[in-house]
């Protein structure tokens, strides 16, 4: 399947404004190759008739908007690094800059990758539910950070002060009632700009990595942070790990729940994985 004219989305907000540099330098890398293109910035188009890649500028809140815009989209996708955190692009495309991605881009196969659904929404990289949560909530405060660094600077304020919630929890073999501080289920293996929740998860193996972790008291959640940090936990007795199709999930009432970075909230919530959902280019 030959790249013949691809359609550049950016997203302006990115990057902190450097999205539409990226775009032109795309544009310009296509054209001497003689590729045909076109650049939506503020208003992405209804359809991609004529096209046959997409490529998308921003990081993983803009890739996020993306699928939930064309949950159909059977295109190609590549995705450009212009986000705070870039960790699907760096599950893609390991520590390549623009320039790297671009080039492999040009010569990679179009491989099918799984995707998350929680409730109505499509999720590609990360979900948490309780701590991670209150994370994305508390980082919405400090966009001036952003990045890992914003990431870790909320992680280490909410370590001081957040509370475990009341979780149940079920999948077709277990089930769990009680407080936990955090619920993930992960399609890939990076979040928050370079914590490996979940070393080992892939977005090619029909499954999510479920993670719960039970309740933590302070020195507890100091010591074992740069543990998670570097996705060494997996062993330790408060930690488990599953690799499930389908979730069922129960609060006492509405939860920030971040999705790929974004924020949503709900109160019952239904988590499942479908296989060789997007295609894309790495």
């Amino acid at each position: 399947m030959n790249i013949t004219t691809v359609a550049i989305l950016s997203n302006p907000k990115a990057g902190k404004g450097s999205a539409e540099e990226t775009a032109n330098w795309l544009g310009n890398a296509l054209s001497e190759k003689g590729i045909s293109f076109q650049t939506f910035q503020l208003n992405w188009p209804t359809h991609f008739n004529g096209f046959s890649d997409i490529w998308i500028i921003g990081g993983d809140g803009t890739l996020n908007y993306f699928i939930n815009k064309y949950p159909n989209c059977q295109l190609p996708l590549a995705l450009f690094k212009c986000g705070t955190g870039n960790d699907f692009a760096w599950r893609l495309y390991g520590n390549k800059d623009n320039s790297g991605i671009f080039d492999q881009v040009m010569q990679a196969p179009v491989q099918k990758i799984d995707a998350g659904k929680i409730n109505q929404y499509w999720y590609l990289n990360c979900l948490g539910i309780g701590f991670d949560g209150e994370i994305i909530r508390f980082m919405q405060t400090i966009r001036f950070l952003g990045g890992h660094l914003g990431y870790l600077l909320a992680v280490i304020l909410k370590v001081f002060s957040f509370q475990e919630k009341q979780f149940q929890i079920s999948t077709d073999t277990e089930t769990w009632h009680q407080c936990f501080l955090l619920v993930i289920a992960n399609n890939s293996s990076r979040s928050g700009g370079g914590f490996f929740v979940t070393p080992n998860a892939s977005f090619q193996d029909g499954k999510l990595d479920l993670l719960i972790c039970g309740k933590l008291n302070l020195l507890q959640r100091l010591r074992y942070l740069p543990v998670l940090q570097k996705g060494k936990h997996l062993h330790l007795p408060f930690v488990t790990h599953r690799l499930v199709k389908e979730v069922n999930i129960l609060l006492e009432q509405e939860t920030d729940i971040q999705i790929d970075g974004e924020l949503i909230s709900a109160k019952n919530i239904q988590i499942s994985v479908v296989p060789d959902k997007f295609l894309f280019r790495f």
